[in-house]
């Protein structure tokens, strides 16, 4: 099955590498030209600590929407495989947000990256946490994923990208997404489209 391979190419084209990518936008959601929201309502590792994307992201950048901290899909593979990709380096700056708060994206960054070196090689076939991960080395500086919350669901549904996640997680949730940001505009954006998980592929197309 292909479908595993899908984030792996997204992240290359995030870098401009010629590759497919998994879904495209939908004209209903964020889409390639939008401005990136003006909002200070992210939060990292604490309530007070408020971060806007806007502001951040005026080079080159990557953010990447998670349903929740801790599910399986993402954790063990999902965000592992940005973690852990080769063309990280060249992302730009890169965050990964979710409807949660900032205590469990703090807890879950903690997780699978206990010692902030994003970048670590490992194959997705191996046990999670792979063997090394949590003290590796005499490895380069990398370039290091920031997890953020989005407590209130304002930022996510500024990009039109909430579903109704209440069977699963009790609430409003976000699509599964990825934003190729650059000078604070999206220039590729890419959205899983069934977020209501219809016939189980919500959790299957990005394992």
């Amino acid at each position: 099955m292909f479908a595993g391979r899908k984030l792996a190419i997204a992240l290359r084209r995030a870098i401009s590498v010629s590759r497919p990518a998994f879904h495209t936008t939908s004209p209903a959601f964020v889409r390639a030209g939008d401005s990136i929201p003006d909002l200070d309502v992210l939060t990292e590792n604490s309530p007070g600590n408020k971060v806007n994307l806007a502001k951040e992201l005026t080079g080159k950048g990557l953010i990447i929407g998670v349903p929740a901290a801790f599910s399986p899909s993402c954790s063990n593979s999902h965000i592992p495989s940005y973690l852990n990709s080769e063309f990280l380096k060249d992302a730009g700056k890169v965050f990964v947000v979710s409807v949660n708060d900032p205590f469990v994206m703090k807890a879950w960054a903690t997780t699978l990256d206990p010692d902030s070196r994003s970048g670590v090689q490992f194959s997705l076939s191996t046990t999670f946490p792979p063997p090394g991960l949590r003290n590796p080395t005499n490895l380069p500086p990398t370039n290091q994923i920031r997890f953020l919350a989005d407590p209130t669901t304002s930022f996510t549904s500024a990009l039109d990208l909430l579903f109704d996640g209440s069977a699963i997680f009790g609430g409003p949730r976000s699509k599964r997404y990825a934003l190729v940001v650059d000078e604070g505009k999206v220039k590729e954006a890419f959205v899983e489209p069934d977020a209501t998980g219809v016939d189980g592929m919500f959790f299957s197309t990005f394992p």
